[in-house]
């Protein structure tokens, strides 16, 4: 029998629509709690350790809260010339982000982290993605935001979307990450619970 059939419940500590989404490919049960913490960076934080902590955060937040359970917290930014960048604060700050993008290459970091409630066990890791932007003109900059909205996107870039006609290219290990939430890292962690996706698949 599969392991799949007998997984501990699995709580995805988050509000963002696209991490949801990302989760549900798996095809496993999962319930959504949104965290409530602080996501403020700490002075002179990278943006690598900034999201570690914060995915451990959000997932300790949920998992404080229940008994049992794999809670799953993940978060990412962007760092432009070491400048961190998250989600805008509004259309401004979006057409700012990415006037700055433009021509350059940027990185995301993407951290997860998994919890077992039960015991305190946690794993974590960041997936890194490197994003070179074309030169974009103000006209298409404002037009791109007109037609996607992308308020809720960190850097203001939905890849996922049109955003993707705005890159020149992109380089990494896992294209989930680059949405929000790492699946192939995930996967892993999961299995480390004893949570196989594909019977067998996780021994090979």
């Amino acid at each position: 029998m599969s392991k799949t059939n007998q997984i501990p419940k699995l709580t995805l500590a988050s509000s963002s629509p696209y991490r949801k989404e990302l989760l549900a490919r798996l095809g496993l049960p999962f319930a959504v709690q949104a965290p409530d913490i602080d996501e403020s960076p700490n002075p002179g934080e990278s943006g690598r350790a900034l999201v570690i902590r914060l995915a451990l955060e959000k997932a300790m937040a949920v998992a404080t809260q229940l008994p049992e359970g794999l809670i799953i917290g993940s978060d990412q930014v962007a760092v432009n010339a070491g400048q961190i960048i998250g989600k805008p604060r509004d259309r401004d700050d979006a057409i700012a982000q990415l006037t700055q993008a433009s021509g350059r290459e940027i990185c995301l970091y993407t951290g997860v982290a998994l919890i077992n409630a039960a015991c305190g066990r946690t794993q974590s890791d960041v997936v890194i993605y490197r994003v070179r932007y074309r030169t974009l003109n103000p006209r298409q900059i404002v037009h791109y935001l007109d037609l996607e909205q992308p308020y809720g996107c960190c850097g203001s870039l939905r890849s996922e979307g049109l955003g993707i006609a705005l890159l020149d290219s992109i380089r990494g290990d896992d294209p989930s990450a680059l949405i929000g939430l790492p699946l192939i890292r995930l996967i892993g962690m999961l299995e480390a619970e004893g949570v196989e996706l594909i019977p067998g698949l996780g021994s090979v």
